[in-house]
């Protein structure tokens, strides 16, 4: 008489070994965690742009025509122009690839764009009570905005704009 076989149907496929094997097999499956690191690394390249263009405006443009906080105000609403543009391209292309097929969509764009203007009010009301309220120099102000609407602009971007879409029954 046969004993009973513990195997499975299919053979086990075996466990990747070397980081970058275990790194294409967690950004296959794709974690949230996963998703959020991308997203932040995407988030580095923005903050570069982000904050250039908002330290050129506010240097050469408003800070010289506008009162103090309408020149944050102003600086920081074009660098959030610039940057949300690039984003959604980036994050589009390889956060959420599998969501967006990797494909630009104008309706995304305008839901990405969309739900960005909550991280931009985030972003915006942290840096005034920063530079305002908690005298910070604008750089630490502009920092702590930065951090508090990467956290806004990921949920809103994984749960809402890029989620998956339901499979049909």
């Amino acid at each position: 008489m046969n004993a009973p076989s513990s195997a499975p149907d299919s053979a086990p496929q075996p466990q990747p070994r070397t980081l970058p094997e275990r790194a294409r097999q967690l950004w296959a499956e794709r974690g949230v965690l996963v998703k959020a690191m991308s997203f932040a690394m995407v988030g580095v390249v923005n903050t570069v742009v982000d904050a250039s263009v908002f330290f050129l405006s506010y240097t050469f443009i408003t800070s010289s025509l506008l009162p103090e906080n309408a020149a944050l105000i102003v600086a920081n609403v074009l660098a959030w122009c610039v940057g949300v543009t690039g984003s959604f391209t980036l994050n589009s292309k390889i956060t959420f690839r599998a969501e967006s097929g990797g494909r630009l969509r104008p309706r995304a764009y305008a839901a990405f764009a969309a739900s960005n203007l909550v991280g931009l009010v985030v972003n915006t009301t942290v840096l005034l009570v920063a530079a305002q309220y908690f005298d910070l120099p604008v750089w630490a102000a502009k920092g702590c905005a930065i951090l508090a609407s990467f956290f806004v602009n990921f949920s809103l971007s994984n749960f809402l704009v890029f989620r998956h879409k339901a499979e049909p029954h």
